[in-house]
């Protein structure tokens, strides 16, 4: 299956849903008539004049919408700057309200790192913090909450649905344990709210976080839903104007709470048709890439969210495959932790091994998302995939002794091929060289390769400097040059080594005076 596309006249196709999403024009429409004079710019405190009373009354129809996404009462939300803000005003100001009750607190290895970071804090704090490991799907067994359950433990923090594999947990069920125990317990379903049914008068959660731009309102607002009856378990961890009933204060964001509201509304309108077109879109594309071979649907036989995909693919490196794949916009795990080259830690967690974890790709279609968009990135992900693994050492045959001095046809002459390699399978880097020797000079160089762009692209700059070198010259080069006259950042210098081991391998193996 093929789409022609012009890459040079186009942006890349958007498939990165779930790090953020583009601001409904509806939604856009009713922040702006918040913002300039004529509209209902005013501070929602200002209650003795006109501008603050109708700016206070858009933030609670606001309030009214996005409670009603989740089943809340309106009184039950707290504006916050986001989710990060919300997860850790439940962590924290829970965790600390509670510490003369108990000091322990569990949560899972594949969290947020809005979750985890405020849980190594309580652990600096004097806090215990019980990291629970999924299983291979991603999936948190209840039964793993039951026992990890202490007389001290005051909250449990567990995700409705995972960020980079889509993975849903049995909320339900873990929540009913916490209720049963007396202990707190807390989602962040950022990834959950306004993409599946959502309802907390019939779930056990005392706290959940969520917010706008996930569901196509603007940046900056998110919400904590507190259950009425839990407020009290509650501390605020910042402090000023006592907004938000004291738990949240700060001047309210007007604009961006109108556009979360209106964004809430439209989810809950589209929600079930809206849910079962992505998962069209999500199976269409996981069924062309599972024809590749080698590749890993993660969280598969788990029930996931509609628009989230993650696949690993076998024998490519991660790095080389999403800076090959220009003409699409995606993640390599969550986007909070996309700009560090190592393996998700997610899935690590899930027992992927460090060189399949760090290939994945995480597609997460949304509202503007077509089939166009899903083939046109099976297009391309199939042709880098099958164009990488033919680029990898494993290839070809292993390099043997007996075979590094032969000429192309198998027999003794004066042209042969000097063949040697570094690195090893499973490695970050593994690299081979085939130069072909000829009346005492390099007539002809080749590589094969698995490693990051940077390893790629000295490799290949490599080979077109060898022909015409003699044995005496040695390779073109060191690997701290290659650095300059690359900008190879000087941290991927180890990979250069290797890259250097395997030709002064070959060098060696050139038989003297041939």
């Amino acid at each position: 299956m093929t789409v022609d596309r012009d890459l040079a006249d186009r942006m890349p196709v958007y498939l990165d849903y779930a790090a953020t999403t583009p601001v409904d024009p509806a939604v856009a429409k009713e922040m702006f008539a918040c913002l300039t004079e004529g509209g209902d710019f005013g501070n929602a405190s200002s209650a003795t004049h006109v501008f603050g009373q109708r700016a206070a009354a858009r933030v609670e129809i606001a309030r009214a919408r996005v409670a009603a996404l989740i089943g809340a009462e309106p009184d039950e939300i707290t504006f916050t700057s986001g989710g990060t803000e919300s997860n850790n005003l439940a962590i924290l100001g829970m965790a600390r309200a509670n510490a003369d009750r108990g000091r322990h607190v569990i949560t899972a290895r594949t969290e947020h790192k809005a979750v985890l970071d405020p849980c190594k804090r309580l652990e600096r704090e004097g806090f215990s913090v019980t990291y629970l490991t999924p299983d291979r799907q991603g999936r948190i067994d209840p039964e793993a909450i039951r026992a990890a359950l202490r007389p001290d433990t005051v909250l449990v923090s567990i995700m409705y649905v995972n960020n980079e594999i889509g993975v849903i947990q049995d909320i339900g069920a873990i929540g009913a344990l916490c209720r049963d125990r007396g202990v707190a317990f807390h989602t962040d379903a950022a990834q959950a709210a306004g993409k599946i049914p959502v309802n907390v008068q019939t779930l056990p959660i005392d706290f959940l976080s969520f917010n706008a731009h996930k569901i196509y309102g603007p940046k900056g607002v998110g919400a904590l839903y507190t259950r009425r009856d839990s407020r009290s378990l509650l501390q605020p961890v910042s402090f000023g104007g006592g907004q938000e009933r004291g738990l949240r204060p700060g001047t309210l964001a007007t604009h961006q709470i109108v556009g979360f509201g209106v964004a809430c509304e439209l989810a809950a309108a589209s929600l079930d048709v809206e849910a079962a077109r992505l998962t069209s879109l999500r199976e269409r594309l996981w069924e062309g890439l599972a024809d590749l071979g080698g590749t890993h649907l993660n969280g598969s036989g788990a029930p996931r969210a509609p628009g989230i995909l993650n696949v690993s693919f076998e024998g490519v490196e991660g790095e080389s495959l999403v800076t090959s794949l220009s003409g699409l916009a995606l993640s390599t795990g969550s986007a909070c932790n996309s700009a560090s080259a190592e393996p998700s830690y997610v899935l690590r967690a899930l027992g992927r091994d460090t060189q399949v974890a760090q290939s994945s790709l995480r597609f997460s279609v949304g509202r503007y998302s077509t089939p166009a968009d899903v083939d046109f990135a099976l297009d391309a992900v199939r042709r880098e995939v099958t164009r990488l693994r033919a680029l990898s050492p494993a290839s070809e045959p292993a390099v043997e002794a007996k075979d590094v001095a032969t000429d192309a046809s198998g027999r003794s002459g004066k042209a042969f091929v000097l063949t040697a390699e570094a690195g090893n399978p499973g490695e970050e880097t593994w690299v081979r060289f085939h130069l072909t020797v000829e009346a005492g000079i390099v007539k002809a160089a080749r590589f094969k390769a698995y490693g990051c762009p940077h390893t790629l692209a000295v490799m290949e700059w490599l080979t077109r400097r060898l022909p015409g070198r003699a044995r005496d010259e040695g390779p073109p080069g060191t690997p701290a040059g290659w650095t300059e006259e690359l900008s190879v950042p000087v941290e991927r210098l180890g990979r250069l080594l290797v890259i250097e081991d395997a030709l002064l391998a070959c060098f060696a193996r050139w038989p003297s005076g041939a």
